[in-house]
């Protein structure tokens, strides 16, 4: 695909992506005729894709200064945890209630991929089999509108939980926290799955807290 084929939508995953990347900063300016150069876009659809990211947090517009990359505090990234903990709570329990026999294969194939990237010390595999693994619980969960909302909260706090995910020694810490979440889910355990993930996210939040970023 070419540059200049990008819609609005396409343009807005292309900004998201530099921005959880870290390729672009919190308090970065996002000049539209910038962008459009960049990308081969038009100005219309670099507004689009830029309100699109405004209304996911990820950017904010300054009153004559056009938009920037939205700064998020520690503070803030440790509220945010804090409300997934408990949305994602609920998805766990309602997975572990709806989960199905070859659900149930495909948890279990992750949460063998997920030692073997700990065993490797492969962090990148780590992080992607983590991403996917709170993605399927709550597509398994079947709960849309708590879906549509973690999917804004995480936008709005994943530069902490990026760099958590790549710190050394932190897939090691979480791994038996994701293997308690998948045994409970798998297992049809709708509270211990609700505090497995529970725990897990505040203890997210715990380490997002302790930074000094």
């Amino acid at each position: 695909m070419s540059a200049r084929s990008l819609t609005a939508s396409e343009l807005a995953d292309v900004l998201r992506n530099a921005i959880v990347s870290g390729d672009l900063v919190p308090n970065q300016r996002l000049v539209e005729a910038d962008l459009a150069a960049e990308y081969g876009a038009s100005r219309g659809n670099i507004r689009v894709a830029l309100s699109e990211l405004s209304v996911e947090g990820l950017v904010e517009r300054v009153q004559n200064r056009g938009a920037r990359v939205r700064a998020v505090s520690v503070e803030e990234a440790v509220e945010i945890t804090e409300v997934r903990a408990a949305l994602e709570a609920l998805c766990a329990r309602k997975a572990a209630e709806r989960i199905t026999d070859s659900e149930i294969g495909e948890l279990q194939q992750l949460a063998e991929r997920m030692k073997d990237a700990v065993d490797r010390g492969d962090r990148e595999s780590y992080s992607e089999c983590n991403q996917m693994l709170h993605a399927r619980i709550i597509a398994i969960s079947a709960q849309r509108t708590a879906a549509a909302t973690i999917q804004r909260l995480r936008g709005q706090a994943v530069r902490f939980q990026f760099r958590l995910a790549r710190q050394p020694g932190r897939p090691a810490v979480s791994l038996p926290q994701h293997l308690a979440i998948i045994n409970a889910v798998c297992a049809h355990d709708p509270d211990a799955a609700a505090e497995a993930m529970r725990a897990h996210l505040e203890s997210v939040a715990d380490v997002i807290r302790s930074t000094n970023a």
